[in-house]
């Protein structure tokens, strides 16, 4: 004889049935929806990228999820990032500031390269001095000249392990060759600069007058001068300049490539880049007969980041041997 399940046990099963499909569907809508969401890492500084990305959203309807690096480690944190991730991809689209870290990137397989990634607009490194000290013999003209004795611990420059200071002078490695560079490195280092954690405290320590002179990003000087700092910023000659380009690039195998397509296209094109300039974020364009021009009126050389890249490690090795603290 068959034993009756008793009344309450269904009812138990069933409100317990009815608690899991209340769960699963909670779960679902707290997941976000890749089709309805872009998701990038960038090195820009949110106050620049944060109302782009909401002309974005409003435009397209994808909301964008973005994260944000520090000041003092600019983008090597998120390529340490995305190189753990590789696996198992967390972004679609990495938007750069610079060029270095994304070429490594799209060599190791974590970034698309070809027609999955662009660079656009540019920023200068440039030496940033008060209006004031102008007239000011000691002030250098060239990186050569920051060497002097008599302007021992009156230059700034952000820490040259990371970010576009390391970007900079790794550029410096390759266009002069390792003998030249190491000797000014090691100059360098003797005349004790104030070495500090981004190239926006460089400007801050200048417009103070802790420092004579900095070595820094342009649109950092922008960025104090629009706050009324009286600045002035000078350009490098052609064997001491960089022009940083921005650069984005899809990740391989995101988890939404067509909406991080939309958006790196949409932050490539003319009404972005105008939007950026006039935030000080990136440069005008500067052209001479076709040619991006240095500060000095010379033809500008472009950087070979990807022979910077592959000899990236001896030079970073020498650089922490010089500066490490």
């Amino acid at each position: 004889m068959k034993t009756k399940t008793p009344k309450t046990e269904w009812v138990f099963k069933w409100l317990f049935g009815l608690w899991l499909l209340a769960f699963v569907v909670l779960l679902s809508a707290c997941k976000p929806d890749a089709a309805t969401e872009v998701v990038v890492y960038t090195s820009q500084d949110q106050v620049f990228a944060e109302p782009i990305f909401q002309e974005f959203t409003k435009q397209t309807g994808l909301k964008v999820r973005a994260v944000y690096d520090s000041e003092a480690v600019k983008t090597v944190g998120l390529a340490n990032r995305l190189i753990a991730e590789k696996s198992r991809p967390q972004c679609d689209l990495f938007w750069n500031n610079e060029e270095l870290r994304t070429v490594q990137l799209v060599e190791a397989g974590v970034l698309a390269g070809g027609v999955g990634r662009t660079n656009f607009a540019h920023r200068m490194r440039q030496l940033v001095v008060r209006s004031e000290s102008i007239t000011d013999p000691l002030v250098p003209l060239t990186l050569e000249a920051m060497t002097n004795s008599a302007l021992r611990g009156k230059v700034a420059l952000a820490y040259p392990l990371f970010g576009t200071t390391s970007s900079h002078i790794l550029a410096l490695r390759q266009r002069w060759g390792a003998e030249r560079w190491e000797r000014w490195c090691r100059a360098l280092a003797a005349n004790q600069p104030l070495l500090v954690d981004g190239n926006s405290v460089v400007v801050k320590l200048v417009a103070v007058g802790q420092a004579l002179v900095g070595l820094t990003d342009s649109d950092d000087i922008r960025s104090m001068q629009r706050e009324g700092r009286k600045l002035l910023a000078l350009g490098l000659s052609g064997g001491d300049d960089l022009m940083i380009q921005n650069s984005v690039a899809l990740v391989q195998a995101g988890p939404n490539p067509e909406g991080g397509r939309k958006l790196l296209e949409f932050l490539a094109s003319k009404p972005v880049i105008q939007r950026l300039v006039d935030a000080g974020a990136v440069e005008p364009e500067s052209l001479v007969a076709g040619e991006m021009i240095c500060g000095d009126g010379s033809p500008m050389v472009p950087a070979d980041w990807s022979a910077i890249a592959k000899s990236q490690a001896v030079g970073m090795a020498k650089l922490k041997e010089i500066f490490l603290r």
